[in-house]
């Protein structure tokens, strides 16, 4: 199949992009387009307009601040496994990034476009939840920011205004003894996971958050996880029983789909636990 006809746009300026969103089109934004190109063929997304937002210089940008670093929201995954982007995750983000489809995919794909198609299945929308990331979302008013487990609402669902862009994500610093694991069930490589599970323990910082995601929903975020610890940070301590509990109570009620999360979460542990 091939896509139903369509407007297309590339703005210069990020102001001309918020104009057009704001104009009343059924429009939808292209970036990478590793989601959106199959999405168009198959006619499951059928927009009068497409903005092209990889000619906005200020969404390719990077800067390492105080405490945090700002990724603009059209930088690549090759990018950041590569490291052109700076490091503020002991490589982390490297390491996740790595982990996406293929080669081929990391070099168009980007972390903004991933986060805003909002695939629970996606390796960024638990990944980046786990390391405590920030949304910043831009429109005609004031920009404001949300945590990433905010900003995704749900399966293919954002916090997002029909005219706002998601400019860039901000990802904490970690402290030199931060721990950090990130596993994710997949039949074959290069396909989108099944079950994830990420880990962040960082004393210094008093951050101790799990994920639990690929539910079918938005990623299941524990921002204080001691609960799946027997009350400690600990991570010798973990309880599989707390986390079975947890997905029962979110709806999840495969007893077999429940196993598989808490395996992919529990592996992630033993990540973290020996780095």
């Amino acid at each position: 199949m091939k896509p139903v006809n369509f407007a297309y746009e590339r703005p210069r300026h990020f102001d001309d992009a918020v104009r057009l969103l704001n104009d009343g089109a059924q429009a939808k934004v292209l970036a990478g387009g590793q989601s959106l190109g199959p999405m168009l063929n198959m006619r499951l997304v059928r927009p009068d307009l497409i903005v092209d937002i990889t000619g906005l210089d200020q969404l390719k940008r990077y800067e390492k601040k105080r405490d945090y670093l700002e990724i603009g929201a059209c930088v690549t995954h090759a990018d950041i496994e590569d490291g052109r982007v700076p490091d503020v995750t002991s490589g982390a983000m490297a390491s996740v990034a790595s982990g996406i489809a293929y080669r081929a995919v990391r070099n168009r794909g980007t972390i903004g476009g991933s986060l805003t198609n909002a695939d629970p299945s996606a390796d960024w929308v638990s990944a980046l939840a786990a390391l405590g990331a920030e949304a910043v979302l831009r429109g005609p008013r004031e920009a404001r920011t949300l945590p990433v487990e905010s900003y995704v609402t749900g399966a293919l669902e954002t916090a997002l205004a029909a005219d706002e862009l998601l400019e860039a994500i901000r990802v904490p610093m970690h402290s030199k003894d931060a721990r950090w694991g990130y596993y994710k069930v997949c039949r074959k490589t290069g396909e989108y996971a099944h079950a994830i599970g990420a880990v962040l323990l960082d004393r210094t910082r008093n951050v101790f958050r799990t994920v639990i995601g690929a539910t079918e929903r938005k990623p299941l975020v524990l921002a204080d996880a001691r609960a799946l610890f027997n009350g400690s940070d600990n991570l010798a301590n973990f309880e599989r029983g707390a986390a079975d509990s947890m997905l029962a109570s979110s709806g999840m009620s495969d007893p077999l789909d429940r196993q598989i999360h808490v395996v992919a979460l529990a592996r992630a542990i033993q990540q973290a636990a020996s780095a």
